[in-house]
């Protein structure tokens, strides 16, 4: 299967349907690893260009992987969901529960323990080379207005885009967009396709980009289990340097523990059905 026919087919799957070591990159670098689309407050627009990478193997360079979005510490995060992997999940046991107790808040309230599929595809830089291969995370969207959708119809007219020597850049056009709470967050607008050209002048480098063994598992990060249970239980985690392991810093207002205790007004997420996101390094 060729990646046009790899990437046609997941895009069609997902449209009837609306693990590493993160310890191999330092911090420093990992934040190099982040191709990030966030503009800046009071951004009148930009413009970046990136090229997707091909994967060694044929198949579609953009992986699903599922990540819930919850605030810990009054800060918006992104966690990876371990139900993936076959492992206990508990913000999805929190959700199953609130989702069964027959009442419509808790059902609207359970929709910040759900997990969304997010989209993370290797891309090289334009403007920053020097850091190599980088990681583009984006969330899917249910309406067929997102990301995905926009580049899609590139692989439909263009053909391969990612191909190392016929493969295309792409353009995109950002800018900043106010949610209904008056918070601005970055949507793009276009994704423009560039004349085919080489991956990279240099054959080796290009060689080297795509060969690069970096996985995205190795940039973003999985917390562990206990990690997840204190955010379940409204709690936040902190790193105990002593101890080396994860111990609840503070506590929230609830705590569910095999069921609800008590249900406080839900915080919404102003990107909660936008195709942008904030793309932050967690």
């Amino acid at each position: 299967m060729s990646t046009v026919d790899a990437v046609l087919a997941q895009y069609e799957k997902n449209k009837q349907s609306a693990s590493g070591n993160a310890n191999k990159v330092s911090s420093e670098d990992r934040l190099k690893k982040y191709f990030t689309t966030v503009l800046p407050k009071g951004s009148k627009g930009e413009e970046r260009r990136i090229r997707i990478l091909p994967t060694t193997d044929g198949t579609s360079p953009f992986k699903e992987v599922y990540f819930h979005e919850i605030q810990v510490d009054g800060k918006w995060v992104k966690l990876y969901d371990p139900k993936q992997e076959g492992k206990r999940s508990p913000l999805n046991e929190v959700h199953q529960v609130l989702m069964n107790t027959g009442v419509e808040a808790d059902r609207e309230y359970a929709r910040q323990y759900r997990s969304k599929k997010f989209y993370i595809v290797k891309v090289i830089d334009r403007d920053n080379e020097q850091d190599g291969p980088k990681f583009w995370r984006f969330k899917h969207n249910t309406k067929q207005e997102g990301i995905l959708d926009k580049i899609f119809p590139l692989f439909q007219k263009k053909g391969d885009i990612t191909d190392l020597q016929t493969g295309r850049d792409l353009t995109l056009f950002l800018t900043l967009t106010k949610s209904g709470n008056g918070k601005e967050y970055t949507t793009i607008n276009s994704i423009i396709p560039e004349d085919p050209s080489p991956l990279h002048t240099d054959e080796a480098i290009g060689k080297s980009w795509v060969e690069d063994p970096l996985a995205w598992s190795d940039v973003y990060s999985k917390k562990p289990e206990e990690y997840l249970e204190m955010v379940a239980k409204g709690e936040t985690p902190t790193w105990d340097s002593e101890t080396k392991k994860w111990i609840s810093g503070a506590k929230g207002e609830e705590t569910i523990s095999g069921k609800k205790q008590s249900v406080a007004t839900p915080i919404e997420d102003p990107q909660e059905d936008e195709d942008a996101d904030e793309n932050l390094p967690f």
